[in-house]
C-alpha cells in the first residue's frame, strides 16, 4: 500500500516536471518585458508617457538600458528590469530594437500659431543669447538623430518630451559628464519646454526616417560620452 502511494507520488512529480513550459533564450522572448509597456515591436505605449523605441540608434538604447542599470536615469521598473543584466546583453536588445524599421503615428495637431513660431525658433536657432544651441545642431537638420548615440526628436508624444526635459531641469536625469542636456533644460524656461515639445510632437516624421550618419559640423557643446559625433 505504501509502496504504491510512493509510486503514485513520484508518479505525478515526473508528470508535473514534463508540463513545465521550455524556457528559450530568444530575442522574442527576451524583449517581451519591453514591448509590454513600450508597445508591439517598441512602437510606443498609447498613454504618451513609454516612448517609442523602435529605430532609434543602438548606441543610444544602449546607453540609456546602462544610464537606468547604474543609476543615473530613475525609473524604479526599468531599474529593476535591467539591474542583474549585462552590458551585452543590453546591447543585444538595443541592437534589436534599432534594427526595426516601422511606420510613425499621425502627429499631433500644430500649436497656436506663436507657440509654434517660438517652438520653431528654438529648434531650428535655439537662442545664442542664452547660450542655448539649435536642436537641429545636434540631433540632425532632420531632427532625426545621428547614429550612432544622438536620437530623434521626432514621433514622439508631447507628455514624454515634457517629462524629460522636466527630469534634465530637475536632476532626476543624468548623462556622463559634462551633462549638456542637463545644461541646456537648465536655460529653458517653462514656456520654452511647452513650446519646444507642442512644436516637435506637431511634426510629421520624415521618410526614410533613419538617424543620420554624421553631423555636418562640429557639436555646439561639450557632451559627456561623445565620440565621432555620437553623444549619450
Amino acid at each position: 500500500m505504501a509502496a504504491a502511494a510512493v509510486t503514485s507520488v513520484l508518479a505525478a512529480g515526473a508528470a508535473h516536471a514534463q508540463a513545465r513550459p521550455v524556457f528559450e533564450d530568444t530575442m522574442a522572448q527576451r524583449v517581451l518585458a519591453c514591448v509590454g509597456c513600450h508597445g508591439a515591436q517598441g512602437r510606443a505605449a498609447p498613454d504618451g508617457f513609454y516612448p517609442r523605441i523602435a529605430g532609434k540608434p543602438a548606441g543610444y538604447l544602449y546607453h540609456q538600458l546602462v544610464n537606468f542599470r547604474d543609476g543615473r536615469r530613475h525609473y524604479a521598473l526599468m531599474t529593476h528590469l535591467v539591474a542583474p543584466l549585462t552590458d551585452t546583453y543590453l546591447a543585444e536588445i538595443a541592437t534589436h530594437f534599432a534594427q526595426l524599421d516601422l511606420p510613425y503615428p499621425a502627429p499631433a495637431p500644430p500649436p497656436p500659431a506663436a507657440v509654434a513660431a517660438r517652438g520653431e525658433a528654438l529648434v531650428m536657432r535655439g537662442d545664442p543669447a542664452r547660450g542655448i544651441p539649435a536642436c537641429v545642431a545636434c540631433h540632425g537638420e532632420r531632427l532625426t538623430g545621428v547614429a550612432p548615440a544622438i536620437p530623434g526628436l521626432l514621433g514622439l508624444p508631447r507628455d514624454y518630451l515634457n517629462a524629460q526635459f522636466g527630469a534634465w531641469r530637475t536632476g532626476k536625469r543624468h548623462a556622463h559628464a559634462p551633462d549638456c542636456m542637463r545644461e541646456i533644460a537648465g536655460k529653458l524656461s517653462l514656456d520654452d519646454v511647452d513650446a519646444l515639445s507642442r512644436w516637435l510632437a506637431s511634426r510629421p516624421v520624415p521618410q526614410p526616417a533613419h538617424a543620420a550618419a554624421s553631423l555636418p559640423a562640429a557639436l555646439p557643446i561639450a557632451c559627456g560620452g561623445v565620440a565621432d559625433g555620437a553623444a549619450r
